[in-house]
């Protein structure tokens, strides 16, 4: 199957390095990336989009999410919350952990069998077409070595959240750190203070002890570092530094400024922190593309680099950047109506939400204007070829 994207007004690319592609068309063919250029030629296309002057952004990646089994969790009773994600522009989501699944197993057999059962599960299962990496264990005293090798073995990828389970302290993390890495997997420490009963506050000590990969929420979730932890952690490590939704507006920006002083953003990651008391929303990943640059003084590519390369990179996903051989993620995004801004990245500059017009997954159109985003001034549509997804309305 060959698509061809036509008369895109702009080309965010993902990659933070080089965050707009000089490009108004983009060719896909069989689910992957073939070429960006200017005026590509559609002969032998089997489907034309025509984008109608929208622009392209790579699929945007929640970084840190809750999911349980077949709804997105019993802790908020919200129905198809990843599908409706969906319509937010989110194609990836990243589990920190299958924390709110009631009465969770907290022994050795039991939390591994539940990574292993989430992995696997979500691997065979798109809610609504979204990829979702799940199985993400929650440290618990107790755990050895040779479990580590076990979970690894059958395909679980994450460490959830720590701090979440009985391992608190650095100390405690730093050995199930080193062995999660010596087994390819990707570590998320909780920081801050308490997000629910059970879990702990989280301060820069432990974080700098442990080394994980990843600072989870470092604005909190709700309650966040202090500035001068979130100064340490940015400064003493290259973790990535996580800003989230359900977190502190202002210690989002302190964050994100304290990064860029030392040339960091590269590291600033995105994620919904969901679901949590502040409860569970859908446009959270662009609620904070929002903030970032309209409060944050950051190019909108840039902040939208944050929730799709910069995530990829660190979980060595193959989504996130618009490329040839990357995964035909896609979301057309543009200025709402209504907006004083004319296009999406003018929207995100002063503070306004884009429309999304349509998404593809893997090359495939899978929605078009969204249910959820104020409406997008443009709708693209499917104007040629072979027939596809929706184009003008939605799952």
């Amino acid at each position: 199957m060959r698509t061809l994207i036509t008369n895109l007004g702009a080309v965010v690319s993902g990659d933070i390095a080089a965050p707009l592609a000089d490009a108004d068309s983009i060719l896909v063919e069989d689910g992957r990336i073939m070429a960006l250029g200017r005026g590509l030629d559609p002969d032998g296309v089997d489907q034309v989009v025509a984008a109608k002057g929208t622009t392209a952004i790579p699929g945007l990646i929640d970084s840190h999410a809750h999911p349980v089994f077949g709804d997105f969790t019993p802790r908020q009773q919200t129905l198809s919350f990843i599908e409706s994600g969906l319509h937010g522009g989110v194609t990836t989501v990243i589990s920190a952990g299958e924390v709110h699944l009631p009465g969770r197993p907290k022994d050795v057999v039991g939390l591994k069998a539940l990574a292993i059962v989430a992995s696997k599960a979500y691997a065979a299962f798109r809610p609504g077409g979204v990829k979702v990496h799940a199985g993400a264990p929650i440290l618990e005293l107790g755990l050895e070595e040779r479990d580590f090798a076990e979970m690894a073995a059958a395909g679980v990828k994450l460490i959830g959240e720590i701090g979440l389970g009985s391992v608190k302290t650095g100390a405690q993390a730093a050995p199930m750190v080193a062995w999660a890495r010596q087994h390819g997997m990707t570590v998320t420490f909780h920081t801050g203070g308490p997000s629910i009963a059970g879990s702990n506050p989280i301060a820069a000590d432990a974080v700098l002890e442990a080394r994980p990969h990843i600072v989870g929420h470092v604005n909190g979730g709700t309650t966040p570092l202090s500035d001068a932890d979130i100064e340490r952690v940015i400064t003493d490590s290259d973790m990535a530094i996580e800003i989230v939704h359900c977190g502190n507006g202002r210690a989002a920006l302190h964050a994100l400024r304290a990064a860029e002083g030392l040339g960091g953003l590269g590291r600033v990651i995105i994620g919904n922190a969901a679901p949590s008391g502040t409860g569970v929303v859908p446009l959270g990943i662009l609620r904070v593309v929002a903030h970032l640059a309209s409060l944050g003084g950051v190019a909108p590519e840039v902040a939208l680099a944050m929730a799709t390369g910069n995530t990829a990179r660190v979980h060595g996903l193959d989504v996130g950047i618009l490329a040839p051989g990357r995964a035909a993620d896609i979301v057309l995004v543009d200025g709402p109506i209504g907006s004083s801004a004319s296009d999406a990245l003018g929207a995100l500059a002063v503070g306004d939400l884009p429309g999304v017009s349509m998404v593809l997954i893997d090359g495939v159109v899978t929605i078009g204007r969204s249910r959820n985003t104020p409406p997008a001034g443009r709708a693209a549509e499917v104007v040629g070829g072979g027939s596809g997804g929706p184009a003008g309305g939605g799952h």
